[in-house]
């Protein structure tokens, strides 16, 4: 039997949701409420770790989903159901964006979705290497795409740059990006892609800015590199606009997506490409009925939240209203070092690192009700990542308790 402090020490960090609560704690959810086998109530704040955007046992979608498989009277075709997904996702996305993507379905992980963006990138250039970004203190090592670790074909591919804002707010980090580019001799040492999210999810909540986001496009452009946009973990809404960086006016040479996408936590990944680009392996054919039912219920929740922008104003004045109350808070603490950053319904209430001050918080909102989860390279960072569909007033009394519980563990201290 393995030692709990082996496990501790090397477990994946990407499984900090599965380690943040007793597994064993809660027996029930609805919505944006879990329930523990003694029938206490807890306000989500953490979605599965951003898996169930629209909350537990979403009755919308479950409606919808129960309808087509009475109509199907058969569990759902994957290739059937792909070209409907298709169909949804060009009508409600890309048309009214004016974008032309190939949508394909590269199986269940975000990992699968990101390995096929680098396999059709080095493909495409030439090229072997790739950019992947690092939010850090002398690079402390948070990548801005873990995956990008698995989905490589080794770590000697993978080139680490610092994320925007790494060095401190005088410090341009494209321009040190550039500077490296320039001393590669031939063009096909340079890397094939660069792979970036807008904001680390499973990192620190870090936020890059519009205007580095649009320099990483045109750097990409002059030195023949793709742009690939990892949004397998802040896309599909979280952000505030179904894909994360669409606001920046920068267009991705492909975009990986993964998480929320079925809308019940069914694992599901897609890769957006341009139409000149290779087309990838398809891989419903083998997929089985379980993609079936995830790109029937991804359907769902496109018919259901997107068909037009009047959901993400909802969730966009959701993040005004968060926002807000942090601010507040840590404004109130302004002489402890807190901060606050983020962007949509993904929020990062940040405090001083090694303190333990955010485990002691998510440990005391537990206690009085809430979930939430902590990230970061030393947990500085509370996570703030409510269902998207969460009620207005039950998010404001998920906020209560979090306020109550940063008072309780910042005077005792």
């Amino acid at each position: 039997m393995i030692e709990p402090s082996i496990l501790e020490r090397v477990q994946s960090h990407v499984r900090d949701f599965a380690r943040g609560a007793d597994a064993n704690l809660f027996t029930r959810a609805h919505g944006s409420m879990l329930a523990d086998a003694c029938g206490r109530q807890y306000i989500d704040f953490s979605s599965a770790a951003g898996a169930l955007n629209y909350g537990h046992e979403n009755p919308l979608l479950l409606h919808m989903l129960r309808r087509r498989l009475k109509e199907e009277s058969s569990m759902p075709d994957p290739v059937r159901a792909l070209r409907r997904f298709r169909e949804a996702f060009d009508g409600y996305l890309l048309q009214p964006r004016g974008w032309e993507y190939l949508v394909n379905y590269t199986g269940t992980t975000a990992a699968a979705a990101v390995e096929t963006a680098l396999k059709i990138a080095r493909a495409t250039t030439g090229r072997r290497k790739v950019v992947s970004f690092t939010r850090c203190d002398a690079f402390r090592g948070e990548t801005s795409s873990r995956i990008v670790w698995t989905a490589s074909t080794g770590i000697g591919d993978t080139l680490f740059m610092p994320y925007d804002g790494s060095f401190g707010p005088d410090v341009d980090t494209m321009a040190y990006l550039e500077r490296q580019l320039e001393t590669c001799r031939q063009p096909q040492d340079k890397p094939a892609a660069v792979v970036v999210e807008t904001v680390l999810g499973e990192g620190a909540i870090d936020v890059l800015s519009w205007r580095w986001l649009r320099e990483l496009d045109r750097l990409c452009k002059r030195h023949g590199m793709l742009l690939i946009m990892d949004e397998t973990i802040v896309g599909c809404g979280r952000t505030g606009r179904f894909f994360s960086f669409e606001a920046s006016g920068v267009r991705a040479d492909m975009v990986a997506m993964s998480r929320s996408l079925s809308g019940f936590g069914l694992p599901m990944s897609l890769l957006l490409c341009r139409p000149d680009m290779p087309t990838p392996r398809d891989y419903t054919e083998s997929a089985g009925e379980r993609a079936g039912v995830a790109l029937l219920t991804a359907e769902h929740v496109l018919e259901a939240y997107w068909a037009d922008d009047s959901f993400a104003v909802h969730v966009r004045r959701k993040e005004r209203l968060v926002r807000d109350w942090l601010e507040n808070l840590v404004q109130a603490y302004a002489h402890l070092g807190l901060g606050v950053r983020g962007r949509g319904l993904i929020q990062g209430l940040v405090t001083p690192a090694r303190s333990g001050v955010a485990t002691a918080v998510a440990s005391t909102a537990l206690s009085a009700g809430l979930v939430t989860l902590t990230t970061g390279t030393h947990d500085e960072v509370l996570k703030i990542q409510p269902a998207l569909t969460i009620d207005e007033d039950l998010l404001v009394q998920g906020l209560e308790i979090l306020e109550r519980s940063v008072c309780t563990v910042l005077e005792a201290r």
